[in-house]
């Protein structure tokens, strides 16, 4: 068993991002003013990657031949690695804005955002309020779980899902199965709702 387990939901609401969030945040993300900004952003979505992970992707670590990008579990003991397939879009725009194909070898093992781990957070924040998302899961940690939870939705088995996101232990994983059962009462109680009055 873990040590830490997951918590989606306590008294300040729940940690993760409804589906329609998360489509709210990438379209926001998309259009973020600068374009490191916007590939950090869609880079921490689209990984499931922890942003301290996401923060220590080097050039290096972009495998555009693979559409993968190769991130180094930050929770384990010893070193592992493990490679997450991100969208083409995001891809292109990882290419084209840090000048992937045409880096210098000298500056392939420099972090793409050479940022705080504050920096990134707050980058992170201000993409959520122009989307219009508040609360406890506004947050990077916020988009992780709402991974978690998209993959689930999306039918990916368990064990893939822990080796993308890094978890040790799968019961860790098995988490975001509950998520997509609160998720489903609130669609479900829309059919409880009584009906307006009768038309004339």
């Amino acid at each position: 068993m873990t040590g830490n387990p997951i918590s989606l939901v306590d008294r300040q609401g729940r940690k993760y991002l409804t589906r329609e969030e998360r489509e709210r945040f990438l379209q926001v993300a998309a259009r973020a003013p600068k374009p490191e900004h916007q590939t950090f952003a869609l880079t921490l979505a689209h990984s499931g990657a922890r942003i301290s992970e996401a923060l220590a992707l080097r050039p290096a670590d972009i495998d555009l031949d693979a559409s993968a990008i190769r991130i180094s579990s930050l929770k384990r003991r010893a070193e592992h690695w493990r490679e997450v397939p991100l969208p083409a879009e995001t891809l292109r725009a990882l290419e084209l804005v840090h000048g992937l194909r045409s880096i210098p070898a000298r500056r392939a093992g420099e972090p793409l955002w050479p940022w705080s781990r504050a920096t990134g957070h707050r980058r992170i924040v201000a993409v959520m309020d122009r989307a219009g998302i508040s609360g406890p899961q506004a947050c990077p940690k916020g988009l992780r779980h709402a991974f978690g939870i998209a993959a689930v939705e999306a039918g990916v088995p368990l064990p893939t899902i822990a080796a993308v996101l890094g978890h040790t232990d799968i019961s860790t994983t098995a988490i975001y199965t509950t998520a997509v059962g609160i998720e489903a009462r609130t669609f479900l109680a829309r059919m409880w709702e009584p009906a307006g009055p009768p038309r004339t």
